[in-house]
């Protein structure tokens, strides 16, 4: 590996910008979602009206197709808590968590929203907001506390209720088989370097289908891989905290590899279910038109979003990034012959998450041209979605999109008069919804739409500063409030429109 690829590697992983972050500046008017959508505002235009400058939950009259699935997504690290009961093993994340300077304020997960006990009324609440659809993850640890052998009963079990509970209440659940909580013991004999850990994770895959089967009609295998890529072994700011340009790639064929034999996991047991990954895209443009940057950008999307889209559906890694990485590099050489056919099995769906774009300089660095919000590396720009979306469509096919996560931290407080205020994330929301709605008019074939996320939880290395929900947790009570975001969104719902 060049040392100019080693330097694009790291700062594509810290996302690195010139210009000052503007955390506080307004997330964006109903006016400009509607400019973006080509919607009809009904009656005045939004200029002259006052209601829809002012108003966050002003309608657009945007009507969605029906049977649209409405839904929130969790995961179990950042939910749960219980880290120690009922035989759970420790992951990554407790390691890292409870390591010194690691995570904001000292926090971890192992009580997070304590949704491990308070499940049924976080099920309520669900219900409630008339959620049609609730992705959450599997914790593999619950299941096999050191990643492999005979799968624990008692985790089991409560993914058992769980799923019943949402059944019982007419909510479809959406189960995600790895949302980063790797078993440390996995870690320790090599994690995600390891090649093992692949097939490991695909006997875990085979105790979860064999446990729940048909009761969970939508399985996702792996999330966010580029995620663990970036964060975990280029920049160490995620669990397992490494900063390993040389192992990152190769972690990421391995995870990608797990995703395949999951997919085949599923196939071999004969039932009716439906799988797909879950992978974060970050739709690329040129900062400028300056010599070299189109070049740039093209190779910055290589590594940003073809590294993951590419093997699964067109059965090879993009030609571009494996020259970049250099035929030396351990991804090049961890390659075997029948891995990509198993990485390519077909699929029935993808899961897109969307939360940012990202403007690439000639030198192939980033710079930032929209507002972000408390999240810095989050640029608000809703037309992003619009263009991932369509851009899936028109590179890989009439593939069926369910989008998994999209959502945005605030700075919510708990009012005196017990309520929580949140206009930025319903402007956020429906500015993001209208970009949707115009995707699918335009033949995206989406279903579904997943906020990130339900209620507020533990949100990685940045502990409990962030709240991402619509629903607040006040973690030293576990009290929830529905804020004011919820109530928008569950009118979105009842109505199907925004």
């Amino acid at each position: 590996m060049s040392v100019l690829t080693r330097r694009h590697l790291l700062r594509r992983a810290a996302l690195s910008a010139s210009a000052v972050p503007a955390s506080r500046l307004s997330v964006g008017s109903a006016a400009t979602a509607a400019a973006g959508t080509g919607a009809t505002l009904t009656g005045c235009d939004a200029e002259s009206d006052p209601e829809r400058r002012t108003s966050p939950e002003a309608r657009l009259g945007l009507r969605f197709p029906e049977g649209f699935g409405w839904g929130a997504a969790t995961s179990a690290y950042q939910i749960e808590g219980a880290a120690k009961e009922d035989g759970r093993g420790e992951s990554v994340w407790d390691t890292f968590s409870h390591t010194p300077g690691r995570v904001r304020n000292g926090d971890t997960g192992d009580v997070a929203a304590d949704h491990y006990h308070r499940y049924l009324g976080d099920l309520d609440l669900m219900q409630e907001l008339g959620l049609a659809t609730y992705r959450f993850s599997i914790s593999w640890p619950r299941i096999q506390a050191d990643g492999t052998g005979t799968p624990n009963q008692r985790g089991l079990d409560f993914y058992r209720r769980l799923v019943d509970g949402l059944h019982q209440r007419g909510i479809a659940p959406m189960a995600t088989l790895f949302h980063w909580d790797l078993p440390q013991s996995l870690q320790d004999g090599g994690g995600w370097e390891s090649r093992d850990v692949a097939y490991r994770f695909a006997d875990y895959a085979e105790a979860v289908f064999e446990a729940l089967g048909d009761t969970v009609p939508v399985w996702l295998t792996i999330n966010e891989p580029k995620t663990v890529v970036q964060n975990g072994y280029l920049g160490g700011h995620h669990a397992p905290g490494l900063r390993n340009p040389s192992a990152a790639y190769l972690v990421a064929h391995h995870l990608q590899l797990a995703h395949g034999l999951a997919v085949q996991a599923l196939r071999a047991t004969g039932a009716d279910s439906r799988i797909g990954a879950a992978l974060n895209l970050h739709p690329c443009y040129p900062a400028d038109d300056s010599d070299g940057v189109a070049e740039a950008t093209r190779l910055y999307d290589g590594y940003e979003n073809r590294l993951y889209l590419d093997p699964i559906f067109k059965g090879a890694y993009p030609a571009d990034v494996l020259a970049d990485l250099g035929p030396d590099s351990r991804l090049v050489q961890g390659i075997r012959d029948g891995d990509l056919r198993i990485i390519s099995a077909p699929v029935d769906l993808l899961a897109v998450q969307y939360y940012t774009p990202l403007y690439v300089t000639a030198a192939g660095g980033t710079i930032r041209k929209w507002p972000t919000s408390m999240a810095s590396w989050q640029q608000i720009f809703p037309d992003g979605m619009y263009d991932i979306l369509t851009r899936v469509t028109r590179d890989y096919g009439d593939v069926p999109l369910t989008i998994t996560e999209n959502g945005l931290p605030t700075p919510d407080v708990l009012g005196a008069d017990g309520t929580v205020d949140d206009p930025a994330r319903i402007e956020f929301l429906r500015d993001h919804l209208a970009a949707v709605h115009r995707a699918i008019a335009d033949g995206v074939p989406l279903e579904s739409y997943h906020v990130w996320s339900l209620m507020d939880n533990f949100e990685w290395n940045e502990g409990y500063e962030q709240r991402w929900g619509l629903i607040y947790v006040d973690f030293p009570t576990q009290r929830r409030v529905l804020k004011r975001s919820a109530h928008w969104y569950r009118g979105v719902i009842a109505d199907n429109a925004i």
